[in-house]
Formats: C-alpha cells, structure tokens, sequence
C-alpha cells in the first residue's frame, strides 16, 4: 500500500524553532506519521520549487536550501541529512512524461523548506529516502491533477511510498498579518468549508475532480490564494489518490484554519 498526504506546512522554518503558532500543525503532522508504516521512500511536490518544466530532483545526496530570510541563526543551521533516491527519480523522470511540459532532471538544487521543515517534524531520524518534483509554473489544475496519477502509476510495483503534497491551504501573505480581519476570517473560513465539502465528502470521483479544477470559483478562493502554488501541491496529492482521505484535520496554522488530509492509494 501506497500513501499520499496533503499538508499545510507553516511560516519558514518556524515549525522547528518552536513558535506557538504552529504546535497544532506539529502534533497533526506527527499524528499523520504514526497512521501509516514507516515509508520506504518519500516524493515531495512542493510550493516553493515551481519551473517552466516539471523537473525530478535526482541527486543521491540532496542539500538543504534554506530559501527564506529574517529568521534567528539557527533556521540556517537546521540540518535534516537525508539521502536522495535516483533509481525512483529516474522512474519519475520516465513516468511523467507525456503531460504537453518537459521533464528533466535536476542535479544541483537544494531540498527547500516545504521539504525538510515537515519531514524534519515527521521522520526526525532523517532515514527515508525522498525525491522532491517541481510544481508546473502555469499552475494548470488539470496539469497536477495528471501528475499525480503518473506518479502513482509509477510506484504500483512499489510499497509503502509516501507522496507528499507540501503546500498551505491558506495563503495570503498580508492576511497573516490581520490576524481579526473580518474578511481574512470570512474568507479563510469559507474555504476551508468548501475544501472539507469537496474532500472529506462521498462525491464521485469525477465530482471531487471537477470542483478542484474548478476551485477559483470556491468561496474565498482567490483572497486565500492570490497565487496558485501552495494549493497545486493538493491537486497532485489527490490525484495519486482519488478517493475519500483515511484522515483529514483542520487545525490553527498561524492563526488561520488549514487543512491536512491522508490518503490510501489504491
């Protein structure tokens, strides 16, 4: 058995540095981790690694890129050593092709933060292999739909891997800052509703499909999301799953309800 997950992953490395606002996503995170096996290998789309392709991180020992600014010292001395998988990479590269975009490996960047901040929380040993793919610039939902679905193709012949979808169910950066906006919490609040309705409801698979091809017309859609890439990491968690999540939590990240939900692969 095969699993996905989508995950709000937090402000930057705060998660590790103990902010308060934060410890309902740590405990679900580490909740998450403890209702499945361990995994035997880990592919992350994350919201902060988007390009003109669809690119496979195929390095064997990946390094950290610590891709935010401001923080104490210590966000940059955060270490999470985890080792790369290039024969599933190398999978990858293959199985994703054919989706109308380039594919092509990628040997020099780093792991970002939406990688290793949750993993870091979940698999603190640091001792599952992980394969990061980039998010499509273009933001097509039907394009991350589809690469879900060729992910999961591609691991059939494999148990107990982990697609992670690492991304924020809300984010309005200026919005964060309002912590009682009553439009920000309108908003935040119709979302998150919605995202629950289409998600963690028995509607077909081509119902749920269509509302998340469609969700920029969902109640407060494009207040919780003025850009499109912390949301496609949920469209390419779904689409390796397509089906009702074994879990889904809707906890306080930073003061704004965020959602996270597990799936079962087929």
């Amino acid at each position: 058995m095969n699993y996905s997950a989508f995950i709000s992953h937090g402000g930057g490395p705060l998660p590790l540095l103990g902010h308060e606002g934060h410890k309902e996503m740590v405990e679900t995170l580490e909740e998450f981790a403890s209702l499945i096996p361990k995994p035997a290998a880990i592919v992350v789309i994350s919201a902060h690694w988007d390009t003109t392709e669809i690119k496979v991180n195929t390095q064997a020992q990946p390094p950290l890129l610590y891709d935010y600014y401001g923080f104490p010292e210590q966000a940059y001395n955060i270490k999470y050593p985890v080792s790369g998988a290039p024969q599933l990479a190398k999978e990858l590269l293959s199985g994703l092709q054919g989706l109308g975009v380039p594919v092509i490996e990628e040997t020099e960047r780093g792991l970002d933060h939406g990688v290793f901040v949750p993993l870091a929380i979940m698999y603190p040993e640091a001792d599952i292999p992980c394969v990061q793919i980039s998010l499509q610039r273009d933001y097509n939902p039907e394009l991350h739909l589809q690469m879900g679905e060729r992910i999961a193709k591609t691991i059939t012949h494999l148990d107990n891997v982990l697609v992670l979808g690492s991304g924020f169910s809300f984010h309005n950066m200026a919005a964060f800052r309002l912590a009682d906006n009553k439009e920000a919490i309108k908003s935040n609040l119709e979302f998150e509703n919605w995202l629950e309705q289409v998600l963690n409801t028995p509607l077909s698979k081509q119902d749920r499909a269509q509302h998340l091809l469609n969700w920029q017309s969902a109640p407060g859609a494009r207040y919780c999301h003025p850009s499109e890439e912390h949301l496609m990491p949920l469209h390419v968690a779904y689409g390796a799953a397509q089906s009702v999540p074994v879990a889904f939590k809707q906890v306080s990240v930073l003061q704004k309800k965020a959602t996270f939900a597990l799936w079962a692969m087929a």
